[in-house]
């Protein structure tokens, strides 16, 4: 069998298994077994364990656990509702106002949580019905949300960079700015589109009857700036070469738990220690998932390698005689496809080690492509048939139906298309940062 055919028949035993809905970590292993015990026999058996180990033997990936459990300590505050209504204090005398709340609400809270679903599940529970009572459709109402919590894996500290980082062997701190001006300019995208719709049909002029005196709109900071603060910390004491990424992570997480005790314990009684459990289960969770995909997907790509497929598919698209922003296009739609059926973190592990050669020989920046990638795994999380923000706001809010999301978030899918299209004519957007404070990649 050639090395493309047994790349076939590994791509449809991995889609069959996820189809039944095996977990993709035990999905990506049990195919990588399967082909090489196919191939090689039992004799490869002596070497599973050190590959699958081997990936998972970087300080870095300390860094993955402490940033979920500080987006955890987050998500279990009522940080999200106090930062939705300082928002909302601010810009309830502009159209529609009440739908940029959220979304301004949703690209903070993405900062403080890394996570889509977190934010979506923080802001959604208390935007979506005030929405709703001030006469916002329920696509818009949903939709803007479902949207906004993509901005969780784009803008920095994101789980999903990290793990870039690891599998491309690049430095996270550049990763981490690549992706701050992009994650803006898709706020300021999503924005400008719900201003226009919002004016378009005649929504969010009754938010200018109620007005805010200035002394209310600074009487919802104080707790909401702290967090803020976090933010602004971790990422200087990332970049001003005073820690590295695992030790950035692990002081945000520490002053996050401090700030959610203090403020929301001692203060106001609406967060309980006995919650610290919940907490610490669910980051070991989430973390122990991450780990599992990324050991099974060095023996998948180890399989790949092994039986010279990843070498093939390389060779045959640098051999395509085409220019190389056709590449880039072709490269597009692929991560597109991935993106609707697989979790970012699961594409980024399988198809960067395949994809990284290619986009370096091709004379693009691997920062840059970083961030390309990242708004396309995005659109796969508020597009079928995964669609994972979908249920998440669905679960939120079941009497908005499937389809009423999806048609609240496509607007905003043609948004991340176009910041796509911003970043191929305008790179610098992506690279400006990393080589203003790091200076020139090599």
């Amino acid at each position: 069998m050639s090395p493309m055919m047994s790349g076939l028949v590994m791509l449809a035993a991995l889609l069959a298994l996820l189809a039944i809905g095996t977990p993709i970590a035990f999905a990506l292993g049990l195919v990588a077994v399967g082909a090489l015990f196919t191939v090689y026999g039992p004799f490869f058996l002596e070497t599973l364990g050190e590959q699958f180990f081997s990936a998972m033997a970087s300080f870095s990936l300390v860094s993955i656990p402490m940033f979920i459990l500080m987006g955890a300590a987050v998500a279990s505050s009522p940080a999200g509702k106090d930062l939705y209504e300082a928002l909302d204090r601010w810009l309830n005398r502009v159209p529609g106002g009440l739908v940029l709340s959220n979304l301004g609400a949703c690209s903070i809270f993405a900062a403080l949580s890394g996570s889509s679903p977190a934010t979506c599940a923080a802001i959604g529970k208390m935007g979506i019905p005030e929405m709703r009572k001030r006469g916002y459709p329920a696509e818009i109402a949903s939709g803007s949300i479902a949207a906004g919590g993509t901005l969780g894996i784009l803008i920095p500290p994101s789980v999903t960079m990290i793990v870039y980082g690891i599998a491309t062997e690049t430095s996270i701190g550049r990763l981490f700015l690549a992706g701050l001006l992009p994650g803006f300019m898709l706020t300021v995208y999503f924005m400008v589109w719900t201003i226009i719709a919002c004016r378009r049909r005649g929504l969010g002029l009754s938010d200018l009857t109620q007005s805010f005196s200035m002394r209310e709109r600074f009487a919802a900071l104080p707790r909401v700036l702290p967090f803020l603060l976090i933010i602004v910390a971790v990422l200087y004491t990332l970049y001003g070469g005073i820690a590295t990424p695992s030790e950035a992570a692990g002081i945000g997480a520490l002053f996050c738990l401090i700030l959610v005790a203090v403020i929301y314990g001692i203060f106001s009684h609406s967060w309980k220690f006995r919650q610290m459990p919940s907490i610490v289960r669910d980051t070991l969770r989430e973390s122990v998932m991450i780990m599992l995909i990324i050991g099974a997907s060095e023996l998948f790509a180890f399989a790949l390698s092994s039986l010279f497929i990843t070498q093939t598919i390389a060779q045959a698209i640098a051999d395509m005689e085409v220019n190389r922003w056709v590449l880039m296009g072709v490269i597009n739609v692929f991560l597109l496809i991935a993106g609707f059926f697989l979790p970012p973190v699961g594409v980024i592990l399988m198809t960067a080690p395949i994809l990284i050669p290619i986009i370096v020989n091709a004379g693009f920046d691997p920062y840059w492509f970083a961030v390309i990638l990242t708004i396309n795994m995005e659109i796969g999380l508020i597009t079928p048939p995964v669609g994972l923000n979908l249920y998440v706001i669905n679960g939120i809010a079941p009497d908005i139906s499937l389809g009423a999301i999806l048609r609240g978030s496509l607007p905003y899918v043609v948004c991340m298309i176009l910041g796509i299209v911003t970043l191929c004519i305008f790179p610098q957007i992506a690279l400006f940062l990393p080589d203003l404070v790091m200076g020139t990649a090599l």
